[in-house]
């Protein structure tokens, strides 16, 4: 698969440039001879170096602006658009995480539901030709119908972390609709990778492995039943994100929603059996993870799994990469960053 040249003479506003997804859609777009504006809070939700180190990467290229700063401060923001007056904006900054969300919800409602607002307002006074931003496969809920389409049931979130999700898509849409902003909400399927982010399973799985520590794993033990999760490897991500931008909504309500994921859920021990197996060739010695098997959390879903042909209709999208090359791609850079052998 290949996408069309991206605009040079374009101004890119990435929210969120320091975090997983943002760091890879901003090299990309610098990759490119792209104008990259990058802002980011650089939060302590997990650590900061990493966050650093993906910034390190992006400050040799010469297009690229880095703002250390939060969508939640309206005059920050509506000072940011009138200054360099952006032609696409990318919110990927978001504050992440289920679990969490049960545990400390106002982060969630200050950063996803009154940041995407200043931004939205901003894109009213300052328009833009589209405004992707990060939706969620979370807004499914626990859909019993699979696999998940765009033109299915959103109502009902299992989170607080979903239901800003879920306020986003119907506010952007809002928007869209009032206002003629071309947008495009992107629903993530559990993305992963390289620098990816600290708090996802495939992430602590590996932390705990180096630190000697069990694997924790919410499925009660019952391999019968297991979780599913339809992993999606960032590289992938980014094509889907990157074709995209040069496919606004149009029409009375230009506004549109795609699920971004691998079309093909694993069940969570076949995914746990080949981390160890990555590891393994990662480390030149045999990778077995001790194992405690505990409930399901509150807010966890059984089964994700999308749908992608709207997607493939639109940009020709079909995911490209393996789970095991995905992780083995992971297990390698791990090793290397944290030298851990």
């Amino acid at each position: 698969m290949s996408s069309k040249p991206l605009d040079k003479s374009k101004i890119y506003l990435v929210t969120g440039a320091a975090g997983f997804i943002g760091y890879y859609t901003s090299r990309r777009l610098l990759e490119q001879g792209c104008q990259v504006i990058g802002i980011d809070n650089l939060n302590d939700y997990y650590e900061i170096k990493l966050k650093l180190s993906r910034l390190e990467l992006l400050e040799p290229f010469p297009r690229f602006i880095f703002i250390k700063g939060d969508i939640s401060n309206k005059e920050m923001i509506a000072h940011l658009f009138a200054e360099y007056r952006p032609h696409i904006v990318i919110n990927l900054a978001a504050q992440a995480g289920v679990r969490y969300s049960m545990e400390c919800p106002e982060p969630y409602i200050v950063s996803n539901i009154i940041g995407f607002f200043n931004l939205l307002e901003a894109c009213r006074s300052h328009p833009v030709e589209h405004l992707l931003y990060a939706s969620s496969s979370s807004v499914y809920g626990s859909s019993k119908k699979i696999p998940f389409k765009e033109s299915d049931p959103a109502d009902q979130p299992a989170s607080i972390y979903a239901a800003t999700k879920r306020a986003n898509e119907l506010m952007a849409y809002t928007y869209s609709n009032l206002y003629k902003i071309p947008a495009t909400g992107l629903r993530f399927f559990t993305v992963y990778g390289p620098m990816g982010r600290p708090d996802m399973a495939y992430f602590k799985f590996t932390k705990s492995y180096f630190a000697g520590e069990p694997i924790r794993i919410y499925n009660n033990g019952d391999f019968e039943n297991d979780l599913y999760r339809d992993f999606t490897y960032i590289d992938d991500v980014v094509f889907a994100m990157e074709s995209l931008l040069s496919n606004p909504p149009a029409g009375e309500v230009p506004h549109k929603l795609y699920n971004i994921g691998n079309n093909k859920p694993v069940k969570l021990m076949q995914f746990i059996e080949t981390l160890e197996g990555c590891l393994s060739r990662a480390t030149g010695r045999k990778v077995l993870f001790e194992k405690i098997y505990e409930p399901v959390k509150p807010g966890d879903i059984p089964v994700t799994y999308a749908s992608t042909d709207l997607l493939e209709e639109t940009i020709g999208f079909r995911p490209m990469t393996s789970l095991e090359k995905g992780l083995q791609r992971f297990a390698d850079w791990y090793v290397e960053y944290y030298r851990v052998k």
